[in-house]
């Protein structure tokens, strides 16, 4: 469902996958692998960020610990298991920046001879950090929860209105200037509580009083009136969610 969401807003995208990426590099692709890791080097220092809470930067021994365990992850990731790569680099990454910040934490304790109660405070740190990890997870957990129900909600409402999420991933604007031109049309009718009126009660879009309104065609209100019409019922609901995919293409 989260692909048909990209495929809804963002559009359809020719490039590999990152899972297809990962399998050629299993298969010897090196160059691709480099580039992979280069690529992710942002995504890596955020990970290892969230274990230390600090600002990671690339010079940093956690960092180095983070692109080691981000390369394991290629090495050893399998679309069979379910976790995407990233979900499952970003576990990866976590533990291993543990393992090293408590091996860290032991030996500084061995050579400042500070004994048991050294021992005691890295069974400390240790504890607040699985811990905090723990909360991170439930919290990941519950945010995909409430996508899934709200995702739900949506498509119950497209049914009053005659429309399906393969309807609009058929009919959604082709080009990146288009789906943003439809959004922000969108935006007008959700902004405004005559035509906001209108839609709901209809079930209908309001192209003759739009057409007022935006600098667009009929023709071309009318042509991407399903896509419209969902992108407003989004922006007119207690949509969280699915609002940042449309707040993602209408920020840049």
């Amino acid at each position: 469902m989260r692909l048909m969401l990209s495929l809804l807003f963002l559009g359809k995208k020719k490039q590999k996958t990152l899972e297809e990426k990962v399998a050629l590099i299993q298969q010897g692709d090196l160059v691709l692998r480099d580039d992979l890791i280069k690529a992710y080097k942002p995504f890596i220092a955020k990970s290892v960020s969230t274990v230390c809470k600090r600002y990671i930067s690339q010079t940093d021994d956690e960092f180095s610990i983070g692109l080691i365990a981000f390369n394991e992850a290629i090495e050893k990731y399998s679309p069979e298991k379910g976790n995407s790569l990233l979900s499952f680099a970003d576990i990866l990454i976590k533990r291993r920046v543990i393992d090293f910040i408590r091996q860290q934490s032991r030996n500084q304790a061995i050579s400042m001879n500070f004994g048991s109660e050294s021992d005691e405070d890295e069974n400390h740190r240790s504890t607040i950090i699985d811990a905090e990890l723990s909360i991170e997870s439930f919290r990941k957990k519950t945010d995909e929860e409430r996508r899934r129900e709200e995702i739900v909600q949506f498509q119950h409402i497209l049914k009053d209105f005659g429309l399906s999420f393969k309807d609009l991933v058929e009919n959604s604007p082709k080009h990146a200037d288009a789906r943003r031109n439809a959004m922000e049309v969108a935006k007008i009718l959700s902004e405004n509580q005559d035509l906001k009126d209108l839609l709901l009660e209809k079930k209908r879009l309001p192209i003759k009083q739009l057409e007022n309104l935006v600098d667009l065609s009929r023709k071309t209100i009318e042509r991407n009136r399903k896509y419209i019409i969902a992108v407003s019922l989004i922006l007119i609901g207690d949509y969280i969610y699915l609002k940042d995919y449309i707040k993602g293409v209408l920020d840049t």
